[in-house]
């Protein structure tokens, strides 16, 4: 008699027939940021942390040693200095560059990813200029962002940034900054590009670390509709063609298929980002006593790998990266 229960009879066979494996490698460690001299909680996403440089830099240095090769950067930048034309996304003296020279200096083997989008830093809190359209409602100016989102990257790969991140889903901006860095002499900064960023309720924790929150209007005309999964795959197309290195699609736990789909159709490594309300559901669950947090972060990362992410962009890398070094995992 055929018996499939014969490969799961104990946990080496189990071990030896197990399809998919996650491991520290496979993340991307996301990570607030603030001008402040002391870390800060973030209240609406707890166990994570706003971090001054100094604990930034700690924090980084921690994860690394455990494994994670990259860390993405997201800052929360004072309301002073927040414009409508974003001028300090590209100030190089500015709270990005100033940590990605003090990651590279201290951890140079840390792969520094940026998030170039203008929302941290446009006094609307959209992720591009904002003008009022001829009907009244607000318009998104496309070619007028990409110039700034252009010079936000030179000056992230003049800090030392490895791999910039636009965010934004601006059309056209991959091939633009692409262009914009190669004229400047960084061919080797790659582009992770987010080609299916849905526009999701998932993101509301992490609008509020920090404090991002567009102040009138939505996203709809520029992220995408969560009905529709063939758009993607233009999406995929042109960042292809555009230059991209890496495709994200995100969230990641709701959108299983896209990274399915994006998986299926691309040679490129597809990463996916595990957001904030992901991250607070099963916080808030676990915190509640109805659900074991260990045991459901590690189903939720490998449920993410299995429908074919390369990579993994979660707040739980670390604590994933130390259940590993322990051994707990099986």
């Amino acid at each position: 008699m055929i018996r499939p229960r014969r490969n799961r009879k104990n946990p080496a066979v189990r071990s030896l027939v197990r399809e998919t494996q996650v491991i520290p490698s496979d993340f991307v460690y996301p990570l607030f940021l603030h001008a402040g001299s002391e870390d800060e909680a973030i209240d609406s996403m707890p166990g994570c942390t706003r971090w001054s440089l100094d604990g930034l830099v700690k924090e980084a240095k921690e994860a690394h040693e455990l494994g994670i090769p990259a860390v993405v950067l997201f800052p929360a930048i004072d309301a002073g200095l927040k414009t409508q034309q974003a001028e300090e996304s590209y100030n190089d003296n500015g709270l990005i560059p100033q940590a990605i020279r003090l990651l590279k200096t201290e951890i140079p083997t840390l792969q520094v990813i940026t998030d170039v989008a203008l929302d941290p830093y446009n006094s609307e809190g959209h992720d591009g200029l904002v003008v009022e359209g001829q009907d009244g409602e607000l318009e998104i100016q496309n070619d007028e962002t990409v110039e700034i989102l252009c010079k936000q990257a030179v000056s992230h790969a003049r800090a030392g940034a490895d791999i910039v991140a636009p965010s934004d889903m601006m059309d056209g901006r991959v091939a633009a900054i692409r262009e914009a860095l190669d004229d400047t002499g960084f061919k080797n900064v790659s582009i992770m590009s987010y080609t299916a960023k849905y526009a999701s309720a998932y993101y509301g924790p992490f609008r509020g670390a920090l404090d991002s929150e567009p102040k009138a209007g939505d996203k709809k005309t520029y992220q995408m509709e969560p009905e529709n999964s063939r758009e993607a795959l233009r999406e995929l197309a042109l960042d292809e063609e555009e230059g991209a290195d890496f495709v994200m699609v995100k969230p990641a736990g709701p959108y299983l298929d896209i990274i399915a789909l994006l998986n299926e159709h691309s040679t490129l490594p597809v990463a996916a980002y595990q957001v904030s309300g992901e991250y607070l559901m099963i916080k808030s669950a676990a915190a509640g006593g109805w659900l074991d947090e260990k045991k459901v972060v590690i189903e939720s990362l490998i449920g993410i790998k299995r429908a074919g992410a390369n990579v993994i962009l979660t707040y739980f890398a670390k604590d994933y990266a130390i259940w590993f070094r322990a051994g707990e995992l099986l």
